[in-house]
């Protein structure tokens, strides 16, 4: 009796809609490889190329969410046991976020923009998603909001690419000017001690202070798009923002803002999120492969951990779950990976 068919890895093991996975597989003989199926949950799934042992499947959109099973058909009734896969479930897809959704640390809604075309006024700009998946209209008063982030103290920030003013939110919605003139404000994080650092994307870090006075803190490389930013659990501010270049870096600042290079050879790598255990986990494409990339504490070793396209950012939720969000839509992953609390 032959080999029965059978999956050896799915590579990466989570992901959503649209994702690319390379599924390892065995027990197939050739003249079965010619009408190899995947199924996604019991649904078909596209296989974008194949050789010996081996595909490239374009995960297909689903009605399951969590954990599902893949299994391979081979030929007409030669079906093997499914393996497990974590499958996104879709929050919302009326948003246009440029950067990482943002979890309220009061209560674990998740905030997410609809920052638009530039200068473009649309009629709500930033969403808020309930607990219990409830998507709510929160703001309007903010012109391209960019980056979301709390302070110390709860508050909520967000900067504009429009204006480059950086504006706290009240519980209301209303936006309140902090800070201005920071240029094309894209990211946007806090260190320990409560100060705020703002990316202009033409190549400014700003260091702001608790009643908004901004100061030039360091020059970098300008970004074609958005600098994202996030401080790691060493307190030294982690910066991504493209370029024209398809081999980009992670720079990591140290608090005198001195730079090195934390990690090289990602595409496009936008929004950045800590777990708690030193890892990072970078929206951005790794060996022509796009996704959540999660890079080491120490910065030697770098894997793709989701599978996903058009992918622009994340953030760790209270539960482990993690939110994902595309250039049009959010998405939630029960992946059991808890944030660091300087996200």
């Amino acid at each position: 009796m032959s080999e029965a068919p059978r999956i050896a890895r799915v590579d990466p093991a989570a992901g959503i809609c649209g994702g690319e996975v390379r599924v390892a597989y065995a027990g197939v003989s050739r003249q079965a490889s010619r009408s190899l199926r995947f199924l996604f949950a019991g649904e078909p799934a596209h296989i974008r190329a194949a050789g010996r042992g081996q595909a490239l499947v374009s995960i297909p959109d689903l009605t399951a969410e969590g954990k599902i099973g893949i299994a391979l058909v081979a030929g007409r009734s030669r079906t093997s046991t499914p393996v497990d896969f974590i499958f996104g479930r879709r929050l919302t897809a009326s948003v246009h976020p440029v950067t990482n959704p943002t979890f309220d640390p009061r209560d674990g809604s998740l905030y997410v923009t609809r920052s638009g075309s530039r200068g473009e006024r649309v009629p709500v700009s930033i969403f808020r998603i309930a607990t219990d998946g409830t998507v709510e209209n929160f703001s309007s008063d903010v012109v391209n909001p960019t980056a979301i982030a709390f302070g110390r103290t709860d508050r909520m920030f967000v900067s504009s690419r429009f204006d480059g003013n950086v504006y706290r939110i009240g519980a209301d919605g209303q936006a309140v000017a902090f800070a201005a003139d920071l240029g094309i404000a894209t990211g946007l994080a806090f260190n320990r001690s409560g100060d705020m650092f703002v990316g202009d994307r033409d190549g400014t870090i700003f260091r702001v202070n608790e009643i908004g006075e901004a100061k030039p803190w360091v020059q970098h490389e300008p970004s074609v798009s958005a600098y994202h930013l996030a401080f790691g659990p060493d307190d030294s501010l982690y910066v991504t923002g493209p370029t024209v270049c398809s081999f980009d870096s992670i720079t990591r600042f140290d608090a005198e803002g001195k730079a090195s290079r934390f990690y090289h050879g990602l595409g496009r790598p936008q929004g950045m999120a800590f777990a708690r255990d030193g890892s990072l986990y970078v929206a951005a494409s790794l060996r022509g492969r796009r996704g959540i990339v999660r890079i080491s504490a120490d910065g030697s070793d770098a894997r793709l951990v989701v599978a996903a396209m058009s992918i622009v950012g994340l953030a760790f939720g209270p539960g482990g779950e993690m939110a994902l969000a595309t250039n049009e839509a959010v998405y939630t992953l029960p992946l059991a990976i808890y944030g660091t609390l300087l996200e």
